[in-house]
């Protein structure tokens, strides 16, 4: 009988020990998906890149992304080459970053998908801007997941703009963030 007490005491505490790491209160990424649109009246692209790092604290409510900008694709080499050495000069500022906290209650019991907002600073060709940002928040089988959506404006970040005729860029770009996060092993 004191073998089966043993027994199901340590089945019991490694149910909670299983349990405690579900609900793990800090995620990371590095593979998440960026995304930005630029729509002009004769051109529209996007730049894409699958190596959006980041993490979220849910105990701190810290959020922190970064991205280097030089794993962003256009589809189109030539227009990548021109975008990292003539606009974003990536040499230099090969990083964009938010940083921040967020500002509204989420619920990580909730299984449905809930609007988040969060305040920071967002870190781009050296200029530093507070910003802030809305998105969705759920928790998923194996972390979270996010998504979010900002506009900006590209004279804000002293990035200039191409202005040949036939590639006029608009000054706001629509920036898409999209991620799986994982519980973070500390």
């Amino acid at each position: 009988m004191r073998n089966v007490r043993i027994r199901l005491t340590l089945i019991l505490a490694g149910m909670l020990f299983f349990c405690t790491e579900l609900v793990a209160q800090s995620y990371m990424t590095e593979n998440g998906y960026a995304e930005f649109e630029s729509r002009a009246p004769l051109l529209t692209f996007k730049g894409t890149s699958g190596h959006l790092t980041g993490l979220i604290d849910l105990d701190k409510n810290l959020i922190d992304f970064y991205l280097d900008l030089n794993t962003i694709d256009t589809g189109i080499r030539l227009r990548n080459r021109h975008m990292r050495d003539s606009y974003l000069e990536t040499d230099t500022y090969p990083y964009a970053e938010f940083t921040g906290t967020i500002v509204t209650p989420f619920d990580p019991d909730d299984p449905l998908p809930q609007i988040v907002t969060a305040d920071g600073k967002f870190r781009l060709h050296g200029v530093e801007r507070e910003i802030r940002v809305e998105g969705t928040l759920a928790v998923v089988a194996g972390g979270l997941s996010l998504n979010a959506s900002w506009t900006l404006m590209l004279e804000d970040y002293n990035i200039d703009r191409p202005r040949v005729v036939f590639y006029e860029l608009a000054d706001e770009q629509i920036v898409s963030i999209r991620a799986l996060l994982g519980p973070r092993e500390e």
